[in-house]
């Protein structure tokens, strides 16, 4: 058997090899695609967690300047151990 060619082919061959390096280069495109939407993602995830650290260390040092509830018995400012009005 003569291998294909152009010269010596039937047309759908060269067809069909033309029909899978079509769809090759829109798969590479479409992997190229994910690759860059998927390190914008990482990066999305890096900038959240930063904010997480940084609210994390915030909330400690809030924390540490509340008054000690448990020392002083009663806390000032607790509205809801404290009766309400009455009319």
């Amino acid at each position: 058997m003569i291998p294909a060619t152009p010269g010596n082919s039937p047309p759908e061959a060269f067809d069909t090899s033309a029909e899978a390096d079509k769809r090759l280069t829109e798969l590479e495109i479409k992997a190229s695609f994910a690759e860059d939407l998927l390190e914008e993602l990482n990066q999305v995830i890096v900038r959240q967690q930063q904010q997480i650290d940084a609210l994390l260390r915030e909330t400690r040092q809030l924390r540490l300047l509340l008054p000690d509830t448990n020392a002083a018995g009663m806390a000032a400012g607790r509205a809801a151990d404290d009766l309400p009005p009455h009319y």
